[in-house]
């Protein structure tokens, strides 16, 4: 397997691949509200494309209405979560990959659909990754993708910022992108461009994201997430618990009976190969 996002290759098969495996419902939870966005382009019978597949989910929902999907992911604990699913729920018409998109030699004009449920903010060459992506959709074959805008757009943004105080700045992403590259739809329009496809649109959008039964529940799950967890490991202990505190306290706000639920917002990307 040719990899060149060596940084993310490193992550995704380590600490944070493996907290996304374990907690593979969890993610889903945060994530699946998002899923009709990309299920809504899937049609009968297409060759589908997932880019940065993860555990799955999203892959295996379009394999119920398409002809065949495919998932590719860097991510051999996620792929593993995936493929056991996959037989689990006696999904035939689907299969995984474990490879680096960006250069991942996909059979050309193999894919009608090419679809993605946030893992295209992390290519090292955008430019160059989705050119790869294009040549594996057939003519006229379409795109529909999600990436993260902002996160002062969101409610997440707010409550990570009760975190800041207590936690060591963040380090420039060692590939120089991360998962806001792909927030500014103008810079979206250039990269797709430049790749090649045409009718590029980035369309706001959002949904609500479940991150905890409740706001100690959900703090505990953040605290070990990849981002968080990481900051935290440069910090003293006291300074961990005075972050957890200030965590709690701010999701206090999206607590419901059943969760809590956290306003998420993305670009949905479409476009097409001419």
């Amino acid at each position: 397997m040719t990899i060149v996002n060596t940084h993310q290759a490193e992550a995704w098969n380590g600490y944070e691949g493996n907290h996304w495996a374990d907690h593979y419902t969890r993610y889903d939870a945060v994530n699946s509200g998002f899923n009709d966005y990309l299920l809504h382009h899937v049609r009968d019978g297409d060759r589908v494309l997932d880019v940065g597949c993860g555990n799955g989910q999203v892959t295996r929902l379009a394999a119920r209405r398409a002809g065949h999907v495919t998932g590719i992911d860097l991510s051999a604990p996620m792929l593993h979560v995936a493929r056991a699913a996959a037989e689990a729920e006696g999904i035939a018409a689907v299969d995984f990959q474990q490879g680096d998109a960006q250069v991942h030699p996909f059979p050309a004009g193999s894919y009608d659909l090419v679809m993605s449920r946030f893992g295209i903010m992390f290519f090292a060459d955008p430019v160059a990754a989705f050119a790869n992506i294009a040549r594996g959709l057939r003519s006229g074959g379409r795109v529909a993708m999600l990436s993260l805008r902002s996160a002062g757009d969101s409610d997440l943004g707010a409550v990570l910022n009760a975190l800041a105080a207590h936690l060591p700045a963040p380090e420039p992403d060692q590939d120089g992108v991360g998962p806001t590259s792909l927030s500014d739809p103008g810079h979206i329009g250039e990269v797709f461009t430049a790749a090649g496809f045409a009718e590029v649109e980035a369309t706001p959008v959002e949904a609500m994201q479940v991150w905890g039964s409740d706001a100690d529940d959900a703090a505990d799950f953040l605290m070990a997430w990849g981002p968080v967890r990481f900051l935290l490991e440069r910090g003293d202990p006291a300074a961990a618990l005075r972050a957890r505190t200030a965590l709690v306290s701010a999701l206090r706000p999206f607590e419901q009976p059943d969760a809590v639920r956290l306003r998420g917002t993305a670009n949905l990307i479409t476009a097409i190969r001419p």
